[in-house]
């Protein structure tokens, strides 16, 4: 069982984890995205996952299915910054002229291992920034983009790796949209997520740079009930552990933590009141860091120097009642 196998959806080429509990699910040709999650145990979908008759919508808004990946997350008022002298802008591509969620979205990342052994298996990807022109165009400095997706029983390991190739110091910030079932029943479903504040936003869905006390969202420090919730809000970690709980009311559920060297924020979504979702978002930057009045260490932003890696992870561990 501890194995990867090979599939397709919609004729691009996926590779699948495979363990007694879990089996996951990668795009790798068509933005490197964890597409699907099947829980054996509970025969049950974790993620929201495209059908393949939702090609053409996953083509346009890829970042609405799975586990996608944000290079950079959110938004970027009017996608414009300046970064150590190095003027960057982003397509505008909201309502309001403003840049969301980066410039990662289905663009071809390739296979560079695989491995099987008796605890797990693991595939690894890379994709070169400098091989898509209109990433460059945007973002004009290189990178080597490299994740290790490990998975050990019920627990899902992502690694990520970015190196720098180019000559000048580059802004960089990644999150995940992380996309987890609520199957039309949230009142059975509890979350606890330990967050100090609120980052306000303005009309547009900007961060304006002020930080806000939780009010009656302080009940996540111990557990909210989704019943009736209705969530696009940013959340300040702060010294607290960045780590999130989503509870059945039978005690199934989810662990999904972040490291806590880079990931800052989390961010939480219901697309409108909560029924069928909630996405649980880590974030290491702030959206629109690079124009925020606060020091990276709050926002997030990461300095990236020529020739540095960096690497960080996210874990997802399966919870089953005992």
């Amino acid at each position: 069982m501890k194995k990867v196998t090979k599939g397709q959806w919609n004729g691009y080429d996926t590779y699948i984890l495979n363990s007694r509990e879990l089996e996951v699910t990668l795009l790798p040709r068509l933005g490197n995205n964890v597409i699907s999650i099947w829980d054996h145990v509970e025969k049950r979908h974790v993620l929201r996952h495209p059908e393949e008759s939702e090609l053409e919508f996953y083509l346009q808004k890829p970042y609405h299915f799975g586990i996608p990946m944000l290079i950079p997350p959110g938004r970027i008022r009017k996608g414009l910054f300046t970064y150590a002298g190095q003027e960057y802008q982003f397509d505008r591509n909201t309502a309001n002229d403003n840049h969301i969620h980066g410039l990662h979205r289905t663009q071809s990342w390739c296979v560079s291992d695989i491995e099987e052994d008796d605890e797990g298996c693991a595939v690894t990807t890379e994709f070169l920034t400098s091989d898509d022109p209109n990433w460059m165009r945007q973002y004009p400095i290189p990178l080597k983009l490299e994740m290790t997706l490990r998975l050990q029983g019920a627990s899902l390991k992502q690694t990520f790796k970015v190196t720098h190739l180019g000559d000048k110091p580059a802004p960089f910030g990644l999150g995940l949209h992380t996309w987890f079932l609520l199957d039309g029943k949230p009142e059975e479903w509890t979350l606890k997520l330990p967050v100090s504040a609120i980052y306000s936003s303005n009309e547009e869905l900007i961060t304006t740079g002020d930080i806000v006390p939780l009010g009656e969202l302080d009940a996540l420090n111990d557990g909210l009930n989704l019943s009736g919730t209705n969530f696009d809000t940013m959340f300040q970690i702060g010294d607290k552990p960045v780590s999130a709980d989503l509870l059945r009311k039978d005690g199934y559920g989810l662990h999904y933590t972040a490291d806590p060297a880079y990931f800052k924020h989390w961010v939480l979504y219901t697309k409108g009141e909560a029924d069928q979702f909630l996405c649980i978002e880590p974030y290491t930057w702030l959206p629109d860091a690079p124009n925020s009045k606060h020091p990276a260490s709050v926002t997030g932003l990461i300095d990236l120097q020529p020739a540095q890696t960096l690497e960080f992870y996210v874990n997802l561990d399966m919870i089953y009642p005992s």
